[in-house]
């Protein structure tokens, strides 16, 4: 439990009624109660001793003395017992020795436990035996120096008592001897003379104020210690006076009145002492009538700074990037959201993940620490709102309103040069390669979330050949309204039925034959027509519908493919995996319930997956695709030589095939070195003995290149397009009609 907790404890005890009016039994009744639950204890009392042994170590009369030790009488005001223990009574019968109290009076308390304090144990031994307790913490209770009362805290495990939970016990007894002072205070005039130096035993700052004179009666030591202000200096002044309320005399006139309406006042303010330094009050003030009708106020305070300092770097850590020290997204987000103008950039550091693999994650946070501070130093030069790191590799500036949108690129393209400056990290020159969107809150908002547009023109600005910034305008917003309106609609697509899946032949090269499909998924929109995948996986993916049109996709080809091979029809069939879909966790479970259930045949189902996206954790990739190959699942790369992948992962996967992206098929004709770049794939796949397949073959020339250079499948639109179930099935007789005729 924390100091604020204790704290709370504290208050609970301060401002009970049984405190307040000086009933001791039942204030000790309920710290009991309170603390058996704080610290889980097997029993908590408290007792009196009703002779002066205690007190100065004296022996009154001779019945006193047993064996040469010291009996006092005692009385149990209060004990608490736990629900799990049965016991008669836990008071305390036995001999105690003067040592005892020699022990209490020096240190204030008498931890006794297995490794501390052996002689003391002895004093209660037989009593410690008899109820199993292996633990015990006794303080006194002490008014003007006399020890009243004890407070005793026993277990019967083996308990580690730290500093704080003692001194918490001990701030709980100083609660005691205040109620018992207060009670004797009742009895006579002369018990505040006792209540006073009770107070000065005390940790917190006690402070009796006569609110009609405003007069300071009393002050205690702890005053003097927490604010260097000396006691005379406040002790017999007006309230005035106090830091509380110099600078603001209206707060004191509505302190009075709340506690002349006999309201309790309490808070926290922050402070100077006299020699400069901060720190923060915790102030509980408490209103009484006495007995002569004046109206008196307790003022019960102490430093809170430990707390407060505390509760401060807790909320920088929670809204500060812990390696840049710029905000973070969660502090960003909601300023961004109660924006309702200015400037929203955002901006992304290009092929950074690459950058991370290969240079190591000390680079890669010394990069970030880089650009966080060029963008420190822009943010002041624009005088910016707020500056943040909102992801991984992803910073967010948040600017007032810009008039002129020529002032905006002017300033977009400094901020780009600066960014995509060189930068030397650990003695070697790195170039990042940033990309920058800007969106002018004010058009967007109310219609869209600024940072959703941003996320569109970022992609765009990727795109860029010449310099990667984009400004957020008109066609992108339309752009964005259109993808908008698709991925409202994409939530209601599935259950509406509205997607389908179109096959793609693959081709072999060497025998001339149709040995696979590639399932493609459409989308026939009620009010767009037929959509390509390309028109929104991307939304699905950022939405979180990606994973069940990816289980639909895969149990669809699964049922297909199950219909083809009771036909006998004798082809693979290629399903796209998304990224998010691959490493949700359950992937395996899906495929081994779709294998099961559609009896596919090993080696006929083959899912595809980016190269790049297959490298996001190299470790669980590798663990799933062995686990699916077991199932007798087949995976492929798909756009192989667009991504980063070695030789060395390569080996490690249990890879049927890799697909030659498109980009190089269609320079084959014209570019030698998309040829070489196609041989050397072919190549690499030979070796590893990988099938292969090129994609996007469009021309007889770019398949005789192919089947010469010995690639294995190919697929496009010289073949066929992505064509539906019905009319796949009679383009694969078709041509099997075909060629049995030639041949």
């Amino acid at each position: 439990m924390n100091r604020q907790d204790q704290q709370h404890l504290l208050e609970l005890i301060v401002n009970s009624n049984a405190k307040q009016q000086g009933d001791f039994t039942k204030t000790s009744e309920f710290v009991c109660q309170l603390l058996l639950e704080y610290f889980a204890a097997s029993f908590v009392s408290v007792w009196t001793l009703e002779n002066n042994t205690a007190n100065d170590g004296l022996v009154v009369n001779d019945n006193s003395i047993v064996d040469g030790s010291c009996v006092c009488e005692h009385t149990l005001v209060a004990s608490q017992i736990a629900d799990q223990l049965v016991h008669v009574s836990n008071l305390r019968t036995t001999a105690i020795e003067p040592q005892y109290f020699d022990e209490l009076r020096s240190h204030r308390y008498i931890l006794s436990n297995g490794n501390s304090q052996v002689n003391l144990i002895h004093t209660f031994s037989e009593y410690y035996q008899h109820h199993n307790i292996v633990t015990s913490v006794d303080i006194a209770i002490r008014i003007n120096g006399h020890i009243e009362s004890v407070l005793s805290i026993e277990n019967c495990e083996e308990i580690n008592w730290l500093d704080s939970d003692i001194q918490f016990a001990i701030q709980c007894a100083d609660q005691l001897a205040l109620a018992l002072a207060t009670r004797y205070s009742y009895d006579s005039n002369e018990q505040i003379y006792l209540l006073r130096n009770a107070t000065e035993q005390s940790d917190h700052v006690v402070m009796l104020i006569n609110t009609d004179s405003r007069i300071i009666e009393y002050v205690n030591s702890a005053h003097e210690k927490m604010t260097g202000l000396p006691r005379i200096s406040v002790e017999h002044n007006n309230v005035i006076s106090l830091d509380l309320f110099k600078d603001t005399p209206q707060r004191l006139d509505l302190l009075i009145n709340k506690l002349h309406n006999n309201e309790t006042v309490k808070g926290d303010l922050k402070l100077e002492r006299i020699d400069g330094s901060e720190y923060w009050l915790n102030y509980h003030i408490t209103p009484f009538v006495t007995e002569q009708g004046k109206r008196y106020a307790l003022v019960s305070s102490f430093d809170n700074s430990a707390e407060f300092l505390h509760k401060a770097e807790l909320e920088r850590l929670a809204w500060h990037c812990s390696l840049t020290g710029l905000h973070n997204r969660s502090h960003f987000i909601p300023m961004l959201e109660h924006a309702k103008e200015g400037t929203l950039i955002l901006i992304d550091l290009l092929g950074f993940k690459r950058f991370n693999d290969t240079h190591g994650h000390d680079h890669g946070d010394s990069l970030l620490v880089e650009i966080a501070r060029r963008l420190k130093h822009f943010a002041v030069a624009a005088n910016a709102i707020d500056v943040a790191r909102i992801g991984s590799d992803e910073f967010a500036v948040l600017l007032p309103p810009i008039e002129l949108e020529t002032d905006t690129e002017l300033m977009v393209s400094k901020l780009y040069m600066n960014l995509a400056a060189p930068s030397i990290i650990s003695r070697e020159k790195i170039e990042p390669k940033p990309a920058i969107a800007v969106v002018d809150i004010k058009s967007v908002v109310g219609l869209f979330s600024p940072l959703s547009c941003a996320d569109i023109t970022l992609q765009h600005a990727k795109k860029r050949n010449d310099v990667h910034y984009q400004l957020f305008n008109e066609k992108l917003l339309d752009t964005f309204t259109i993808n908008a309106e698709i991925e409202r609609d994409l939530h209601h697509a599935i259950s509406g039925r509205e997607f389908e899946l179109y096959y793609q032949p693959l081709m072999d090269l060497q025998n001339n034959q149709y040995i696979g499909a590639e399932a493609l998924i459409r989308w026939h929109h009620p009010k767009k027509g037929v959509l390509y995948p390309g028109t929104f996986i991307d939304i699905a993916e950022k939405n979180g519908v990606i994973n069940q049109i990816g289980e639909w996709v895969l149990e669809t080809a699964c049922k297909q493919l199950n219909l083809w091979q009771h036909k006998n029809v004798n082809i693979t069939m290629h399903v796209n995996v998304a990224p998010k879909q691959f490493f949700s966790g359950n992937l395996y479970e899906q495929v081994w319930r779709l294998v099961t259930r559609y009896r596919i045949k090993p080696k006929t189902l083959i899912l595809e997956i980016t190269e790049t996206e297959l490298m996001g954790d190299i470790r669980y990739a590798i663990k799933l695709c062995h686990e699916l190959a077991e199932l007798g699942v087949g995976l492929a790369i798909d756009d192989f030589g667009t991504g980063y992948s070695s030789m060395k992962y390569l080996k490690q996967f249990p890879i049927s095939k890799l697909k030659i992206d498109r980009s190089f098929i269609m320079d084959i004709s014209s570019s030698h070195e998309s040829r070489e770049i196609v041989s050397a794939i072919i190549a690499m796949a030979k070796a590893l003995n990988i099938s292969l397949t090129a994609e996007g073959v469009e021309t007889k020339e770019q398949e005789e290149f192919l089947t010469m250079s010995a690639c294995h499948h190919a697929q496009g639109f010289l073949y066929s397009p992505a064509i539906r179930v019905n009319d796949f099935a009679m383009f694969i007789n078709a041509h099997d009609t075909k060629r049995l005729h030639h041949s």
